[in-house]
């Protein structure tokens, strides 16, 4: 488990926009903690945070510098230290088994077949799984599907690991088994969930609203207000719809 707490990522008076909408303006902000939470109502902009620390979004203005790498200047370099599990595993998987999913991280870092495909059956048994090493991607459920996307990040060692909404889909024993993964893992995380009970114990939650920070702070400060906000909401939608 890293100990390292100086900062992995900065964001320099960031802007960002999509199209005519303006998803941030000016943010700043200093990741350093080995798990932070992402929070914040559709739209508020969680995921476009998490794009811009792999280089998939680049900023308009100001900069993002994630392991000393400029976003812009070193976007090609980023997915040697950043790993990504999206919302929708059908939008990460590639290949038509699961030992070719996991085994092709390893190879585009250098290792042999025989290594790779060792490596990721490994993989695989340590987290209970060895029977699926042949098994088609597309029989597999949507949470098997998000537990195989998380192992074929892992098996890279990424410095930084992002998950969006990655407990979608996930039965109570798959969710448990992901939440224990990223507990264990070495790398730094950066996790945006709207279960706001498995991140209750990271280091750090950052509440979005419209591209700006509410609160950022520990997550038992953080998420009662963040909840409470929630909850005003579903008050107000409910009564207008009354």
């Amino acid at each position: 488990m890293s100990a390292d707490t100086s900062p992995f990522a900065l964001f320099d008076s960031v802007t960002l926009k999509r199209g005519a909408f303006c998803v941030f303006q000016g943010l700043s902000l200093v990741l350093s903690e080995r798990r932070i939470a992402l929070v914040g109502l559709n739209g508020s902009g969680k995921s476009s945070l998490l794009r811009m620390l792999n280089g998939l979004l680049l900023p308009n203005d100001g900069a993002v510098t994630v392991f000393g790498l400029d976003s812009r200047k070193d976007q090609r370099k980023l997915p040697r230290h950043v790993g990504m599990v999206f919302q929708n595993p059908d939008h990460q998987m590639i290949f038509p088994t699961v030992l070719e999913e996991l085994s092709f991280a390893p190879r585009q870092l250098g290792a042999s077949r025989a290594d790779a495909d060792a490596l990721a059956r490994d993989l695989l048994a340590r987290n209970g799984c060895a029977d699926w090493a042949e098994r088609p991607v597309a029989l597999l459920s949507e949470g098997q599907k998000q537990l195989v996307c998380l192992l074929a990040v892992s098996i890279a060692s990424p410095q930084l690991l992002l998950c969006d909404e990655p407990f979608a889909g996930l039965d109570l024993s798959l969710r448990l088994h992901f939440s224990r993964h990223i507990a264990a893992s070495p790398s730094h995380v950066v996790m945006v969930s709207h279960d706001l009970e498995a991140i209750a114990d990271f280091e750090r939650a950052i509440w979005l609203e419209k591209g700006a920070v509410m609160a950022d702070g520990a997550p038992q400060d953080v998420l009662p207000r963040y909840r409470a906000f929630a909850a005003s909401r579903a008050a107000q939608l409910t009564a207008a719809a009354l």
